[in-house]
C-alpha cells in the first residue's frame, strides 16, 4: 500500500485528523486501528458469523453497525454481500471491513470431483485447474477465503469425511496441499481472481479412533510429525492464510486448547502468521471434552490457546469482555488474536478495496459460466479401473445396454458432500451420459434395480438429518423383477451401485463399508445371466469389494464425479478416454483389516507368504494385504517397467542420485499411467516403514512407445523424524522401489554415507 493511501485510510480511522508520526507500513497501520479500538470492538474482530444460521438479516446488519462481526461465512448473493459490506463500511464506528468465507473444497458452481477423487488423478496440471476455477467463481461471488483444502491423512475408510481427504499418504497430500493453495490464491492474494486459504483440519482430523466423527486422537508425537503433519505443513508454506482448527482431542487435549499444537507447532515452528478458526462449536465441545467447566472457562482457554476467531460458538461475544475486565484474561492476548484478523484483512487488500467483488447487480445465469468441459475432463483423470477380465472395457456403442443400478439416474449423489451451491439441475448422470453417447447408435436401456438399502432404522435416521435417501416406494421384488426383465433384453450389463453422498458426510461414519445387502442381491442376480458384468462404482470411500470383486468382469471406480460425471463415465466406458487413475487410499478385503495402508512400520514377525508360519503378524481368516493397493489402477493398455539404474551405490550429502527406469506401452492402445517412486530405510534408530513414497510421474505413451524416466535424490528425500524428533537423513541402506502401484515394483540398493 503506497503512503498516500495509507494516510488516506488513517484519516478515516481518526476522524480526519492525520497521524503524520505514523510510518507507511501494515504493521503501523494495524498497531495504529488496534489502539483506537474498544474491548468489544476488538471481540468483535473474532467472530465469524454464518449467514444461513439462526441470525436474521436484521440482526447481522446490527451486529456489524456495533462492530460485532469480523466476517460472514456462507456464499451470500454479490449483491447482498456489498450490502452487508456497506453497513460496515457505512454504519460502523472504525469501518473495519468484513471478509467473506465459504466452503470451496472441489467448486462453487463447476463442481469437480471429491477431494479423494482428485487425489485418484495424480494429476497437478488438473487438480491445479480445478482450483483455479474455484477460485475464480468463488471470487466473483465475492468470496475471498476458502475453508479449504481438507488436509488430513485419514487411514480408516470408515470416517465420514474420508471423501474431503487426499488420502492415506502425506507425500501425494502435501504435493496436492502446496498446489490447490497456490491454485486458489494465484500470485497475489489481492487479485480479482484470488482465494485465500483456509486448511483443515488441524491437527488429526482422520485419524480418530473407530472412524468415528469427532472421536479423540492417541498416537505418539513422533508418528504425527512422521506422517500426519506434512500436509498441514506443506499448506502454511505455499500461503494459506488461516488454519481451522479441529473438534477432536490429541492425547487428551482438545486441539482447541492445544497450546502446544497451536502456538508452539502452529505458529513457532511452522511460521504460520495466519488467522486460526475454531471449527463450528469448537470452543463449546471443551465443555463435552471436560477441559473446561462451562463456555465462560471454553473462551479463556480457546483464547490463551491460540485459537483466534470463533464459528457458530458465542464464547467469545458473550464473555471476552468480562474475562478481559476482571484481568482472567490479559489485553496482549485479546490484541494478538486481533492483529491475526486485521492482518488477513490487509493481505486481502481490504482495507484499499472492501467492495473487490461485491457487484452490485446479481451475476448472469449458472449454466452460462459453468466450466463443464474442464469438469469432464478432470472426471476422467480420476476414474480408477480396478478390474478388465476378458477386456470387457471399452464397450462396443453398437451393443445394446442395460443400465441397471439405484445410482444411474442420481444426479444429486455425484455432487458429494460440501459440494458449493450443490445444485443437482447442473448434473448430468450417469444415465443422461450413456443415452448421449449411445443416441442413434444403440438401445440403452434402464431400471432401477434395487434402492440403497433396505434398512428401515438407517433411512429414519438419515431422514431425521436432514439428508433423506432417495427410496422407490415399490418393493424390493418388483424393482429386481424389472432388472432383470431389461438385463435379459441387453447384450451387456452397467451396474451402478455404490454410497449415497448422505452416508459421505461429517458426522456420518460407517461401522461397515461393503455394499448393502439390496444392491448385493441385485448384482448376484445379475450375475446370474452369465452376461458381462460391469459394475461402476458411486462412493466416497474405500468399500469392501472382495464379493464384487469376483462377480464383475469390469470394474471402474468413479467416486462422486461432480457435475460431469456422466459424461465421463460413459466417455471410459466407451473408450474415448483411456482410464489412467490411480488408487491414493488402500482398499481392504473386509473392515477387520482397518487401518490397513501400504507404508506400515515393519514387525518384528513380519508375515511371508513363501514361507507361512504361525508366529507372524497376520490373520487366521483373512488374507494377507489388502484387496487393492495404494498407487493401483488399471488402463486399456499395457505398461511395463524395466532396467532400473542407480547413477551411483553411494550417496554422499550434498550429492544427487538418478534412479532410471524404462517405460514402455506393449498394449494396443495410447494411454497414460503414473510411475512412482518408493524408499526404504533398511535400518534406522527409529523402526521405518516397509516403504515410503517419494515421487511419481504422470506420463503419456503412444501404443509401442518406450521412455527414460529419471528421477532425482538426494539426502532430504531420505530424512525422517528420531524419537528426539530431529529430523535427520541417517547413514545406511537404502532401497529404490519403482512400479505402477505400491506393491508391484523393481528395486535397487544404495548406501548413504
Amino acid at each position: 500500500m503506497g503512503k498516500v493511501l495509507l494516510l488516506c485510510l488513517l484519516v478515516g480511522l481518526s476522524g480526519g485528523e492525520v497521524i503524520a508520526q505514523v510510518p507507511p507500513t501494515k504493521a503501523a497501520f494495524i498497531e495504529h486501528l488496534l489502539g483506537q479500538m474498544t474491548v468489544v470492538e476488538k471481540v468483535g474482530q473474532l467472530e465469524l458469523v454464518g449467514i444461513d444460521r439462526e441470525r436474521t438479516g436484521a440482526s447481522i446488519r446490527e451486529g456489524i453497525a456495533g462492530g460485532l462481526v469480523g466476517g460472514i461465512g456462507g456464499v451470500p448473493s454479490p449483491p447482498y454481500g456489498r450490502e452487508l459490506q456497506q453497513v460496515a463500511m457505512e454504519h460502523s464506528r472504525l469501518k473495519i471491513p468484513l471478509f467473506f468465507a465459504a466452503d470451496v473444497i472441489h467448486g462453487l458452481h463447476t463442481v469437480f470431483p471429491v477431494s479423494l477423487g482428485l487425489a485418484a488423478s495424480w494429476d497437478m496440471s488438473a487438480i491445479t485447474l480445478a482450483g483455479r476455477i474455484s477460485a475464480r467463481e468463488a471470487s466473483a461471488e465475492g468470496i475471498h477465503l476458502t475453508f479449504g483444502p481438507t488436509l488430513d491423512i485419514t487411514r480408516d475408510p470408515r470416517w465420514g469425511r474420508v471423501s474431503e481427504s487426499y488420502g492415506e499418504d502425506p507425500y501425494l497430500a502435501s504435493r496436492i496441499a502446496g498446489v490447490m493453495v497456490k491454485a486458489y490464491r494465484a500470485d497475489d492474494p489481492r487479485a480479482a481472481d484470488s482465494l485465500m486459504a483456509g486448511l483443515k483440519h488441524f491437527a488429526l482430523y482422520g485419524a480418530v479412533e473407530g472412524g468415528k466423527d469427532y472421536n479423540s486422537v492417541d498416537m505418539s508425537t513422533v508418528n504425527m510429525y512422521q506422517f500426519y503433519f506434512a500436509p498441514y505443513r506443506a499448506a502454511v508454506e505455499a500461503g494459506a492464510g488461516m488454519a481451522m482448527i479441529a473438534f477432536n482431542a490429541i492425547g487428551g487435549v482438545p486441539a482447541a486448547a492445544n497450546r502446544w499444537l497451536i502456538k508452539d507447532v502452529l505458529r513457532q515452528q511452522w511460521g504460520f502468521d495466519g488467522v486460526t478458526l475454531g471449527d463450528c462449536r469448537a470452543i463449546e465441545g471443551l465443555v463435552f471434552h471436560g477441559v473446561a467447566r462451562d463456555l465462560r472457562q471454553a473462551a479463556a482457554l480457546a483464547l490463551r490457546s491460540g485459537v483466534d476467531m470463533e464459528l457458530c460458538d458465542d464464547a467469545y461475544a458473550k464473555y471476552l469482555p468480562g474475562l478481559i475486565a476482571s484481568g482472567e484474561v490479559e489485553v496482549g492476548v485479546l490484541d494478538e488474536a486481533v492483529r491475526h484478523v486485521l492482518s488477513l484483512k490487509y493481505d486481502l487488500g481490504l482495507f484499499s478495496d472492501p467492495y473487490r467483488n461485491l457487484n452490485p447487480t446479481a451475476l448472469g445465469p449458472v449454466e452460462t459460466r459453468l466450466r463443464r468441459d474442464a469438469a469432464r475432463d478432470i472426471a476422467c483423470k480420476t476414474f480408477v479401473l480396478l478390474k478388465n477380465a476378458h477386456q470387457t472395457l471399452p464397450l462396443n456403442k453398437q451393443d445394446s445396454i442395460a443400465l441397471i443400478g439405484p445410482f444411474a439416474k442420481s444426479r444429486r449423489d455425484l455432487l458429494g458432500s460440501y459440494c458449493g451451491d450443490c445444485d443437482e439441475q447442473h448434473v448430468v448422470s450417469i444415465y443422461e451420459g450413456l443415452a448421449r453417447a449411445l443416441e442413434g447408435k444403440a438401445t440403452l436401456l434402464y431400471a432401477k434395480g434395487a434402492n440403497f438399502t433396505t434398512d428401515t432404522r438407517l433411512s429414519e435416521r438419515l431422514k431425521h438429518y436432514n439428508t433423506p435417501l432417495d427410496l422407490d416406494p415399490r418393493s424390493a421384488e418388483a424393482l429386481l423383477d424389472e432388472a432383470l426383465d431389461v438385463a435379459r433384453r441387453a447384450k451387456v450389463i452397467v451396474a451402478v451401485v455404490g454410497e449415497p453422498w448422505s452416508v459421505n458426510d461429517e458426522s456420518i461414519s460407517r461401522a461397515h463399508i461393503n455394499l448393502p445387502a439390496s444392491q448385493r442381491r441385485l448384482l448376484g442376480a445379475l450375475k446370474s445371466l452369465d452376461k458381462p458384468l460391469v459394475i461402476v462404482l458411486v462412493n466416497g470411500r474405500p468399500l469392501d469389494l472382495t464379493r464384487e470383486q469376483a462377480q464383475a468382469d469390469a470394474l471402474l471406480e468413479t467416486w462422486f464425479s461432480g457435475i460431469e460425471g456422466g459424461n465421463a463415465v460413459a466417455d471410459v466406458l466407451f473408450g474415448d478416454y483411456n482410464p489412467s487413475g490411480k488408487l491414493p487410499m488402500t482398499f481392504p478385503r473386509s473392515v477387520g483389516q482397518i487401518p490397513i495402508y501400504y507404508n506400515q512400520l515393519n514387525t518384528g514377525r513380519p508375515f511371508n507368504s513363501a514361507a507361512p508360519w504361525k508366529y507372524m503378524s497376520q490373520y487366521i481368516d483373512e488374507p494377507d494385504g489388502p484387496l487393492y493397493p495404494f498407487g493401483y489402477g488399471l488402463s486399456f493398455t499395457r505398461f511395463e517397467l524395466s532396467d532400473l539404474q542407480l547413477s551411483t551405490p553411494v550417496l554422499h550429502a550434498g550429492e544427487q542420485l538418478k534412479a532410471r527406469i524404462t517405460l514402455v506401452n506393449t498394449g494396443p492402445r495410447d494411454g497414460e499411467t503414473v510411475v512412482q517412486l518408493y524408499l526404504r530405510d533398511r535400518v534406522a534408530s527409529v523402526s521405518r516403514p516397509v516403504k515410503e513414497l517419494k515421487g511419481f510421474q504422470k506420463i503419456m505413451l503412444r501404443a509401442g512407445e518406450r521412455r527414460v524416466l529419471e528421477f532425482t535424490l538426494d539426502e532430504n528425500d531420505l530424512k525422517f523424524y528420531d524419537a528426539q524428533l530431529n529430523h535427520v537423513a541417517e547413514p545406511g541402506e537404502f532401497k529404490v522401489q519403482i512400479g505402477l502401484d505400491s506393491q508391484d515394483v523393481k528395486e535397487q540398493s544404495f548406501e548413504l554415507r
